[in-house]
């Protein structure tokens, strides 16, 4: 039977969001229900109030999120009511160009739920957040949406896989190819930033120079595996960088760009758009 929970709504464009009662219906075919237990704050929630994603409001809002799998619809396989599982929103179909040739980040037919949650009372369709709309005691999503992980593992620290982690590492690995030797650097040292600095650090980056304008996340930066910092209030990023790597050419330093070849690649994190992997430049060694 369809439930009727708490959900958090953005309304219309840069207005006051709103816990509204939603309708969350059974699930379909390919379909899950979760119960969420934590949902991160992303960035790209506010772009979704401001009307920065699109106009299909209102929004069921949230993305970044784990919780345990309530109910499942048919021909559904790989998880089963009471798997706790991270919420992707990158729910891969495996069939297009991008998958077969094993690269699934870049798939081009990602998939949503088909069945619509609405708001209680009125019926109207919502547009949940990346397909997700986890700002929610409970939500539909396409089964491929949920990944199994260990359920020793926190909520709160699990969510977070789902969108700030798997885009920086993703970064960092799928888009930047960083290998064993490279120079890397990451501008911006919030969440995103963190994890595209612990992505090269597992991909054996020799130099992994971290950007930011506030000393503590610079300090978070090393322990995730940064050889060196740069405060940007206090130093001209680019200089410090060029003399960091000992490059001798140009270097732009704006949002998809790139350091001189040979000695390194520049990766800037973005807030959007952000699929599992994202704006670092192509590989140069």
């Amino acid at each position: 039977m369809a439930q009727e929970v708490r959900g958090v709504i953005a309304p219309g464009k840069d207005e006051p969001v709103r816990i509204e009662t939603i309708v969350i219906p059974d699930p379909g075919p390919g379909e899950a229900v979760v119960r969420v237990q934590a949902c991160g704050v992303c960035h790209t929630d506010l772009h979704y109030k401001q009307g920065g994603i699109s106009d299909d409001f209102p929004f069921l809002l949230g993305h970044e999120a784990a919780g345990v799998v309530e109910s499942v619809g048919e021909g559904v396989t790989d998880v089963a009511p009471g798997d706790f599982v991270i919420l992707n929103w990158r729910a891969v179909c495996g069939n297009c160009r991008a998958c077969l040739r094993g690269r699934p980040w870049y798939c081009f037919n990602t998939h949503n739920a088909a069945r619509k949650m609405t708001l209680a009372g009125t019926g109207q369709e919502l547009s949940p957040a990346l397909g997700i709309g986890a700002f929610a005691e409970k939500t539909l999503v396409a089964a491929g949406q949920c990944t199994k992980v260990d359920p020793a593992v926190s909520p709160a620290v699990a969510g977070l896989l789902g969108c700030g982690v798997m885009a920086g590492i993703g970064a960092a690995i799928n888009t930047g190819d960083v290998g064993r030797g490279d120079s890397v650097a990451v501008i911006g040292c919030g969440g995103v930033g963190d994890a595209a600095i612990a992505g090269a650090n597992l991909a054996g980056a020799a130099r992994i120079i971290a950007v930011d304008i506030d000393d503590r996340k610079l300090e978070k930066a090393r322990t995730l595996g940064a050889t060196h910092t740069v405060n940007s209030k206090e130093n001209d990023p680019v200089e410090a960088i060029r003399e960091l790597t000992g490059a001798s050419a140009p270097m732009s330093s704006s949002r998809r760009s790139a350091a001189p070849r040979p000695t390194g690649r520049l990766s800037t994190p973005a807030t959007w758009p952000a699929p599992s992997s994202w704006s670092a430049c192509p590989p140069r060694r």
